[in-house]
């Protein structure tokens, strides 16, 4: 089925801003509460919000095999186990509905009334039920920073790393949508020079600048995912911020990884982008440095040109840009992370989410964590108002923002911005 919906020339009768992330070649998908107190499934283009299901009830969806309630669930995760075909046919239907041509929605008001809300008439929820979450360690750059930090330049990576796409099992109970406040993290600690651990707030909480992949129903137990067939199961991205507390991970990550520094929070923003509609970003991946195995082996461009950056905002006062980064850095990508996740016949389902890891750059001013920004807090960072930074204080607030863009058309993904609040005291 060809993507209609993204028609470069395609423009909508709904307002769109020059440098909105939301054109109607974007299309996005997300969950939101409407101002009559009812949770729907939704678009959104330009400012506007789409009710998906109040569209599907008055028969703009007719001819497409949709069943009667699939947009009037509280997640995503039916329509997005419905498959590729069916994600496809609903964008490009949508994407005709309101193109600048079409006048049949656009001349009905009472229809109008119904479907359409202004963004401060809807409140955003979490897109899906994650029932589970995979963070990877795909991006050479923070892998080596981290590793030369730890050990030595010499033995940054190791001796696994360019041969397997790292990752660990999250826990999905903590994942929440933008705008939902983070509590500073408690737990045990061994500060410098001292023998034994002690117990209190961490001192260094993190964001980590990630990407994450959400997959549809994809194999039973014990059935790998080819490589070759992989991107059928992704269903879009979302920009993740990984919530990371240093202190507590440094003591506590041998010999089984991270737990607490990192199991309390991971905030993703509520626009699920489709793979389809990045189609036109996609970029070649960065060359292998030693020879990996067939299974991970790949053909074509699967990586995607997308623009991240990262603001800390001091409560009251200005945002401070921190990072400038891109997708397109990652060494491991989507693919391959999927493929290795079910080599050993691991099961995946609809709504499971896929952690890209800490997204660092080249170049100091495109890393991904305050971590590595403030070189372990040796460099801090200068904000606006005049105070540092070498972690995250408490009541900044952390925004990151992710967009496409390309002879003239830019396809976003908003943003997730999250506060950190002081520990949680009843």
């Amino acid at each position: 089925m060809a993507l209609f919906a993204n028609n470069p020339d395609r423009t909508s009768w709904l307002h769109v801003d020059k440098n909105s992330d939301f054109p109607i070649q974007n299309i996005p998908f997300g969950v939101f509460l409407t101002r009559d107190d009812i949770i729907t499934i939704g678009t959104r283009i330009g400012d506007t919000a789409i009710d998906l299901g109040a569209l599907h009830q008055l028969g703009y969806f007719d001819g497409i095999p949709l069943t009667d309630d699939i947009f009037l669930q509280d997640t995503l995760n039916d329509f997005i186990a419905d498959g590729r075909k069916t994600w496809r046919a609903v964008r490009n239907r949508i994407a005709e509905i309101f193109d600048v041509e079409n006048k049949t929605l656009k001349n009905n008001t009472k229809h109008k009334e119904t479907i359409l809300f202004r963004l401060d008439e809807i409140e955003m929820q979490l897109p899906v039920q994650v029932g589970d979450y995979t963070d990877f360690y795909s991006s050479i750059e923070h892998a080596t920073n981290v590793g030369t930090m730890f050990r030595d330049p010499d033995n940054a990576l190791l001796p696994n790393w360019l041969h397997i796409p790292v990752g660990y099992h999250g826990r999905s109970s903590s994942i929440i949508p933008s705008g939902i406040p983070v509590h500073r993290p408690q737990g045990q600690t061994l500060p410098n020079g001292a023998s034994e651990p002690v117990f209190g707030p961490s001192k260094l909480v993190d964001f980590e600048l990630e990407m994450a992949f959400i997959t549809t129903d994809a194999n039973d137990l014990g059935e790998p995912i080819p490589i070759e067939e992989s991107e059928e199961y992704i269903f879009g991205l979302v920009l993740l911020n990984d919530w990371s507390a240093r202190d507590i991970q440094k003591w506590e990550y041998v010999p089984l990884g991270p737990f607490l520094a990192k199991n309390f929070a991971s905030s993703i923003s509520p626009w699920i982008v489709t793979l389809d509609a990045l189609e036109p970003y996609r970029v070649e991946s960065p060359k292998p440095l030693k020879k990996q195995l067939d299974y991970l082996k790949y053909k074509g461009k699967k990586s995607y040109d997308i623009n991240l950056e990262v603001a800390i905002q001091p409560q009251g006062a200005k945002e401070n840009i921190v990072s400038n980064s891109n997708f397109k850095y990652m060494y491991w990508n989507m693919v391959q992370q999927l493929a290795h996740h079910t080599v050993n016949g691991c099961p995946v389902n609809s709504g499971d989410l896929m952690g890209s890891g800490t997204i660092s750059g080249p170049t100091e001013g495109s890393y991904g964590s305050m971590l590595e920004l403030s070189w372990r807090g040796e460099k801090p960072l200068k904000m606006k108002d005049g105070t540092e930074r070498k972690f995250i204080n408490d009541n900044d607030t952390v925004i990151m923002r992710g967009y496409c863009e390309k002879d003239g058309t830019r396809i976003g993904f908003g943003e997730v911005s999250n506060k950190l609040l002081p520990v949680y005291k009843k």
